[in-house]
């Protein structure tokens, strides 16, 4: 049975090459012909998105929007233009709960089922084949992703009915970006008070302040690297997502709104490509000092 996969970006490229080695026969498109051409020499072929839909009977998206994910499904020779019924579409991507929704209703009609599976664990979880995924839709839909979810991730799971994958990712979002900023601004204080950052790291995640958040972008933010698992831009559309999805529901979200600002401040000044790790340079330009490693002899007690 062949398998389409729409979306070779930072995530997609290295699923799609997972499901290529675990001998999935794959038909692949993006705009970006040189990863098209990556992933096609690792042994997809390409096609557009009505043929894809006319010959794939599981077809993945994870692409950068959800007006992306419909433009894809419904535009103009797009992959519901020839779509067979008994497809099942998966929209990997972070978008809107009312997004997916819209977008299982329109495929139903045609007697295609959709599920909506965003993921974390970004870049490295990608290429791993780590990924944790988070599904919403018809339990049958869900069931015959499986094998596929089993090849990207180690873990899957059903929320529930459409959307819910979704509104999982978002809740997700919520929770790391706002771990990574208060990280940030915890270190900015310990350097400015002449603390070592290693040493007040390798302290504290022996106890309750110990994550995964932690753990993962710490040691980046020492050593200054902030090259793109998960870009600030990205974050940045997840979290504008989070807010019109929490205000449409009358939920306040005050610490999330604040963070917006923060993402949206990094952004104008050029961070938008960095990794969300880069998010301790708003707080280092606050307090003018930066987060890093420290050399033998800078730190007193050295």
């Amino acid at each position: 049975m062949k398998t389409g996969f729409i979306g070779l970006g930072i995530m997609g490229r290295a699923m799609a090459k997972n499901l290529l080695r675990a001998g999935m026969d794959l038909l692949v498109a993006d705009l970006n012909k040189e990863a098209v051409e990556d992933v096609v020499a690792a042994g997809a072929k390409e096609a557009g998105y009505a043929e894809i839909g006319e010959k794939c009977r599981r077809i993945i998206l994870m692409v950068p929007s959800g007006e992306i994910t419909k433009s894809i499904l419904f535009g103009e020779d797009g992959v519901a233009s020839r779509v067979m019924v008994g497809t099942v579409i998966c929209d990997m991507s972070s978008v809107m709960p009312t997004e997916s929704q819209e977008c299982y209703r329109r495929l139903r009609e045609k007697g295609v089922g959709f599920v909506d599976a965003p993921v974390s664990g970004g870049e490295p979880g990608a290429i791993a084949g780590t990924l944790a995924i988070m599904a919403g839709g018809d339990e049958e839909d869900f069931l015959a992703m499986k094998e596929y979810f089993d090849i990207l991730g180690s873990s899957a799971l059903r929320i529930g009915e459409s959307g819910s994958g979704s509104v999982t990712k978002l809740a997700n979002q919520i929770i790391v970006n706002n771990t990574i900023a208060v990280v940030s601004e915890a270190f900015v204080l310990a350097v400015k008070a002449g603390a070592d950052p290693q040493k007040v790291y390798q302290a504290i995640r022996g106890g309750l302040a110990k994550s995964a958040v932690l753990d993962a972008k710490l040691p980046m933010i020492l050593e200054r690297n902030f090259q793109a698992g998960g870009p600030i831009r990205i974050n940045h559309k997840d979290i504008k997502n989070v807010i019109h999805t929490a205000h449409a529901i009358d939920v306040p979200i005050p610490y999330t709104a604040q963070l917006f600002e923060i993402l949206q401040a990094l952004k104008i000044h050029g961070h938008g490509e960095e990794d969300h790790g880069g998010i301790v340079q708003y707080f280092e330009g606050l307090a003018d000092v930066e987060v890093k490693c420290v050399q033998r002899g800078e730190n007193h007690g050295d």
